[in-house]
């Protein structure tokens, strides 16, 4: 914290919310944290979260996806004495702390901040006084508070650590599993995240940790079975991360492919008698009726009979609850909705919250009756999940108020009424406003009268917008309190456009045709693409590029070949020990290397053996503790010294190398020596198993492999370069650290000459370079590639289409004088302004149906 350089802007006045995020944003440009275009990510973040945090204090940040915008960390504090209004409510902000962060950084200064709200006179005094010297030194003074805080709260002698690596932070449908895995045991597991714990068995508690993605956890159990529980919870945690990383890359696939359909709209403004405009949360482009589709408001009366019959009410409730869930569950599922039918499930766990059922109790024994008991409560803990800094996690506020209605409509005797107004009067292209649609109402949608929706509230990462993406709708959300009023009144006409997130209501005549044509076109484009997704990457000239996919298992291959992949270039095999508390023995590995042969049919295979330190640790490997584990024993290194880690993998790859074609790829080399070494293990092990040779590669992730190219291929079969790693090392950037993070840049100049001295080494010895770093599927980071002379590119799935569609347009000779310019040049943003010669999809052919 106090490295963190703090601007300060004393006796401030602004009009209103936006003007003073709009102050705030301007402090930040001109003191060089960040660039003018944050500002604007200020502006969108507090459409989808809110961002006071009580006291008079409000924390605008930018979303996630434009921390690009960041030039490097720092505060910008606005004192407003007179308090400006923030949100819809009443509250008033009197300190607005702007936070520009590479990283999630704002998580240790929202910890600061929390312990400073707990000292009124000292938050009116900073909100009033003279001195802007003040207000730094209590923005960045050292916490102390920590240890006492943590005192009372309950760990357990028996536990272990662990960083949570979900990309969207811990949410319902993976707290839910938690629980879950713990309810089988009789010990007690609880959960730490910083100062708050939480117990393992209550998914709301685990909610209310707010841990976002890199949280350092805490486990711990008490009770007979508590190793046992520990293990299950470990397990269920690292088996969910792998596949929240997975869906998070599918849906950034499918969002890029949007973004990439979206250009077809270009600048259209089509003219209506009102705009509004939101955010995108599923692609698409409809024409439709508008029709109101909010649920009514419940009116609760406070009637009280005699704590038993409120208790058998409340008993009641839940139970009728817990079967609806449970159907709509099993419906989801019966229909391979497994997207739905993960929501309702974990619906159903927020019933069993012992919270919620406590703070009912309690005022019911105090004499009020149990509807407006529940309600209270229920409002209750969505504030305080609404207030959580992290948009992702606020945004699930709309499940626990979607669990919470559910109950209450059933204590209303109204448990069977549909939620979400008269469906079956909708018209048949109905476009659905609503404040905020629940998650329960959006997964059970008909399609086939409902065209899109759009909301006053709501984020791109709630599970009404995921469920709407699953539905193929699109959807705008956030759209403002507008889109409710007499502006947009049932019966009308619109336009929705879930690619740039604007709804068009009462379109004129010449916007309706130009929409239809759009639409047209936008269908044929997805055809076309869908069409031409298994044709080769060859460029007009007649050069083709080998594009093949990075996957892990056998049903990530299926679905890569879908999607245009030729083979598999990297086949990560640590999830294989990050999944489990014990090595996965030799069998175990067969087994699944020999699915992935299989799966490929032929089809080339590139098996990366264990990559593991650095980023990546393993507790069950004991692995030794280094102060700069990206220095130390990582892959090929920590292998050669370890042959219970090295031989059975190696044995495994041999064995399922009978089936196809296979090739083994050694990471993190660094000199000629390693090579040598390696070889000599694997020809012993293949000389022991009498199998047949594979092809042999390394990573080039470090600079001395990469300036050692022309004497390392000499003794390799192929390279495949790690733009990731590459970048780290060249730029000497750690890319996990807070600060830095944001400069280590693969177009930057000095990596892309490292790759082009990589290619001629290989050249040299007819070897032939692959690249399976991030840089290989972003749409200039290929082109670039191709021109320096990489062979092969292997990336997500989701890119695959969008980078051969590129290659195509272009000859050899144009992307290879784009990669001399950009090897000429000083900066990444130089060699990013060169993307400007590279030819956008061009229009599809016009087949004459279109108006």
């Amino acid at each position: 914290m106090s490295t963190i350089p703090v601007e300060v802007r004393l006796g401030a006045a602004p009009h209103n919310r936006e003007d003073a995020v709009r102050a705030a944003g301007a402090l930040l440009a001109q003191a060089g944290h960040a660039q003018p275009a944050y500002t604007d990510s200020l502006l969108q973040r507090e459409k989808v979260a809110n961002t006071f945090l009580g006291q008079g204090l409000a924390i605008p940040h930018g979303m996630v996806e434009d921390k690009h915008l960041v030039r490097r960390t720092g505060l910008a504090v606005l004192q407003v004495p007179g308090g400006v209004r923030w949100g819809d409510d009443a509250k008033q902000a009197r300190l607005v702390v702007a936070i520009a962060a590479a990283s999630d950084e704002h998580i240790a200064v929202l910890r600061r901040l929390t312990r400073l709200m707990r000292d009124d006179a000292l938050m009116d005094r900073l909100a009033t006084t003279r001195d802007a010297g003040e207000i730094v030194r209590a923005l960045t003074g050292e916490e102390s508070a920590g240890a006492a805080e943590a005192a009372g709260l309950e760990d357990f002698p028996l536990g272990h650590e662990l960083s949570l690596n979900y990309p969207n932070g811990l949410h319902a449908r993976p707290a839910g599993q938690w629980a879950q895995a713990v309810k089988r045991f009789t010990a007690r597991v609880h959960v730490r995240c910083g100062d708050t714990v939480a117990d393992a068995k209550n998914l709301a508690a685990l909610l209310s940790l707010g841990a976002g993605r890199g949280a350092q956890l805490r486990l711990s159990a008490q009770g007979p079975d508590a190793p046992a529980a520990l293990a299950a919870l470990r397990d269920t945690i690292v088996r969910l991360g792998e596949e929240e990383s997975r869906q998070a890359e599918l849906s950034a696939a499918r969002q890029a492919q949007a973004q990439g359909l979206g250009r077809e709209l270009g600048d259209w403004q089509p003219t209506a008698r009102q705009t509004f405009t939101g955010i995108a949360a599923s692609p698409g482009l409809v024409i439709g009726t508008l029709v109101q589709a909010g649920a009514a408001a419940l009116e609760v009366d406070d009637r009280f009979t005699s704590v038993a019959a409120e208790a058998a009410a409340l008993d009641q409730a839940l139970a009728a609850a817990l079967a609806q869930l449970q159907q709509l569950a099993d419906g989801a599922r019966a229909a391979g909705k497994a997207e739905q039918a993960g929501i309702f499930t974990a619906h159903a766990g927020l019933l069993q919250d012992a919270d919620l059922l406590l703070a009912t109790s309690r005022s019911v024994v105090q004499g009020h009756g149990v509807a407006w008991a529940w309600r209270r409560a229920v409002g209750e803990r969505v504030a305080a999940q609404r207030a959580l800094a992290d948009a992702t996690l606020a945004a699930r506020a709309a499940d626990v108020q979607d669990v919470g209605e559910r109950v209450l409509r059933h204590l209303l005797g109204r448990g069977h009424e549909a939620e979400g107004g008269a469906a079956a009067a909708w018209p048949a292209d109905a476009i659905l406003l609503a404040d905020d649609l629940s998650p329960s109402v959006t997964a059970q949608i008909d399609t086939a009268k409902v065209r899109g929706f759009c909301t006053a509230r709501g984020g791109p990462t709630a599970h009404t917008a995921i469920l709407a993406r699953a539905l193929g709708l699109p959807a705008v959300v956030a759209a403002g309190p507008g889109v409710l009023g007499a502006d947009a009144a049932a019966g009308t006409p619109a336009i929705l456009d879930g690619y740039r997130g604007r709804l068009y209501v009462g379109p004129s005549e010449t916007a309706l045709i130009e929409a239809r044509e759009r639409m047209q076109r936008l269908a044929r484009r997805q055809e076309e693409e869908a069409r031409t997704r298994q044709l080769p990457a060859t460029t007009t000239d007649g050069h083709t590029v080998e594009i093949a996919a990075n996957a892990n298992r056998a049903d990530q291959a299926t679905h890569a070949l879908a999607a245009g992949a030729e083979g598999v270039g990297l086949m990560r095999t640590e999830f294989l020990f990050l999944e489990r508390d014990a090595v996965p023995d030799e069998d175990d590995q067969y087994a699944v290397y020999r699915a992935m042969v299989e799966a490929l049919d032929g089809r080339p295979l590139i098996v990366r053996t264990l990559d593991i330190g650095g980023d990546k640790q393993v507790p069950h490997l004991d692995l030794p503790v280094e102060d700069n584990p990206f220095l130390g024993l990582r892959g090929a290194r920590l292998c050669l010294r370890r042959d219970d880690l090295l031989v059975p993998q190696l044995r495994a790859l041999y064995r399922a190398a009978r089936h196809g074609p296979l090739s083994v790829m050694f990471p993190m080399i660094s000199t000629v020596e390693e090579v040598h070494q390696l070889r000599q293990r694997m020809e012993a092990v293949r000389r022991e198993l009498d199998a047949p040779q594979v092809p042999v590669g390394i990573m080039i992730e470090v600079p001395s492999a990469a300036l050692m190219a022309d004497r390392l291929a000499a003794h390799v079969d192929f390279f495949s370069i790690g733009t990731n790693d590459l970048t780290q090392y060249a730029l000497a950037v750690d890319r996990q650290h807070p600060e830095l993070a944001g400069m280590a840049d693969s177009l930057h100049p000095s990596v892309l000459r490292l790759i082009e001295r990589t290619i001629a080494g290989a050249r040299a010895h007819g070897r032939w370079v692959g690249v399976c770093g991030g840089l290989a599927g972003e749409p200039l980071g290929a082109a670039l590639l191709a021109g320096l002379g990489a062979q092969e590119l292997s990336m997500s799935s989701g890119d695959i289409g969008t980078v051969k569609a590129l290659l195509r347009r272009h000859s050899l000779a144009e992307l290879q004088d784009l990669a001399r310019r950009a090897l000429d040049v000083d900066t990444a943003d130089e060699v990013r302004a060169l993307g400007a010669a590279l030819r956008p999809a061009g229009p599809v052919a016009d087949t004459g149906d279109a108006p």
